[in-house]
């Protein structure tokens, strides 16, 4: 078992916010921001995966730093949809 999982934690991540948007009302920002949440989230994983098949130490930290990004950006597009939807505090 490998220490920290990230793999399974960070596919759990983007499997967590695209149960999070099923569950939102189909509004035209919710619509929009939960495309986006979808992508980055997904991205985060996608990026951790490549940086284990690293071609090199620099691609390695080139792609971390890449997981990190969309993991930030995954933050703001949550922070976003809870303002948009006061309900979504139980969700999260």
């Amino acid at each position: 078992m490998k220490p920290y999982n990230l793999e399974e934690r960070t596919f759990d991540f983007a499997r967590q916010c695209r149960l999070l948007i099923s569950k939102l009302l189909k509004t035209i920002s919710n619509i929009e921001d939960g495309k986006q949440l979808i992508r980055s989230s997904g991205s985060v994983g996608a990026n951790y995966i490549e940086a284990n098949e690293k071609l090199g130490d620099k691609d390695f930290s080139f792609r971390l730093k890449i997981a990190r990004k969309e993991a930030k950006e995954s933050a703001y597009w949550l922070k976003l949809l809870k303002a948009s939807n006061p309900s979504i505090d139980s969700e999260i």
